[in-house]
């Protein structure tokens, strides 16, 4: 590994997911004006997240079809002609 590259700045962070309020405790060198009491009672910098593995879709299984402005209806209307014998 190169020398020097890597910051030197590694300190215990709380991300916070803000979608359901899950907190957990990691290091990192983010930047950040917040501070938040942990579970423990320490106080930590804070960083707030807007979605984590417990509110992705993909960890929580809870996967939705978006259908943005009618495209499957379009799809469907457009290929019709093709599924009709």
């Amino acid at each position: 590994m190169k020398k020097g590259i890597h910051p030197e700045n590694y300190r215990l962070v709380v991300f916070k997911d803000m979608s359901n309020d899950y907190m957990f405790l990691s290091k990192s060198t983010a930047a950040t004006k917040e501070t938040i009491k942990y579970t423990d009672g320490n106080e930590y910098p804070l960083v707030k997240l807007e979605i984590s593995h417990t509110s992705h879709p993909f960890y929580t299984g809870k996967i939705k079809l978006v259908d943005t402005a009618g495209r499957v209806d379009k799809f469907r209307k457009r290929y019709e002609r093709h599924t009709k014998e």
